[in-house]
Formats: C-alpha cells, sequence, structure tokens
C-alpha cells in the first residue's frame, strides 16, 4: 500500500505548482483588491490622525496594489512578497496593539493581515511556482 500524498513534494513538482498558482491567484487578486483603493488615496488612507508617516503609507498602498498584481502573475515574486511581508507584519502589529482580536465577530481583527503575512513568506521562501512569469524568464522551475 502506496501513500503518495504523504511523501515530501520536490520544488518542480506539478501539483505543487499547481497549488501555488491557485494560491497566487487568489490572494493576488484580493491583495491588489484591497490595495486599490489605498492607492488611489496614497498618503490619506489611513486618515488624518495615522501615527504612521505619510510616505510609509503610500509604501504600504503600493505593496498592496501593485505587490498583489506582481503576485497574481507571478512576477518580481521576491520583491512583492519582501513589500507584503513587510506591510501586513506592521498591519497586524497595529491591529494586535489595539486589542484587536485574531478573529473579529463583525469588528476590526487581524486575521486579514496576519494570513496574508503568512502567504507573502510562503512565496519569499518558496517562490511562485513552474507557471508564472519568475519561471518563464528565469527557467529556474524547467526540467
Amino acid at each position: 500500500m502506496s501513500f503518495n500524498c504523504w511523501y515530501p513534494l520536490e520544488a518542480n513538482d506539478k501539483r505543487l505548482s499547481t497549488a501555488l498558482l491557485l494560491v497566487r491567484l487568489t490572494m493576488g487578486f484580493a491583495m491588489a483588491s484591497h490595495g486599490w483603493p489605498k492607492f488611489q488615496n496614497m498618503t490619506t488612507w489611513m486618515g488624518p490622525d495615522s501615527p504612521i508617516p505619510a510616505f510609509l503609507i503610500a509604501l504600504a498602498a503600493i505593496a498592496e496594489f501593485i505587490g498583489g498584481i506582481a503576485i497574481f502573475l507571478g512576477a518580481l515574486t521576491p520583491i512583492a512578497s519582501f513589500g507584503l511581508v513587510c506591510t501586513m507584519a506592521v498591519a497586524a502589529f497595529f491591529h494586535i496593539s489595539k486589542g484587536d482580536p485574531f478573529v473579529g465577530q463583525g469588528g476590526p481583527s487581524w486575521e486579514l493581515a496576519g494570513l496574508y503575512f503568512v502567504l507573502s513568506l510562503m512565496f519569499l521562501l518558496v517562490g511562485p511556482g513552474r507557471f508564472s512569469l519568475d519561471a518563464v524568464i528565469t527557467k529556474k522551475w524547467r526540467k
């Protein structure tokens, strides 16, 4: 009896790359959708009483919108992932420091920031998979 589903996946495994593609498409679209309104109001989307400097607020908007598109395409994944890891770490810390729970029942929470942080970290560590523009450009995932 073989338990093939339990063996470790190789970096160029098609199943791993398919899973990375599905997560990348979902996360990239969601992140770009979250980032679009912020991108339109680069320095003011956090409001006038924000303790974060305007240039960092603009970087967060760029990381979310442009980084979301890059993750979706699997292009410049290390750069996009790093920007999102930093942005989501700050976002999660911001919510945690205000006492927001992990899962908010109709109120603020740090659930999404935590999830996006972990997914961004995964792409930073693992890469976008063979079904990505990065793979086409670098041919890294080809046999």
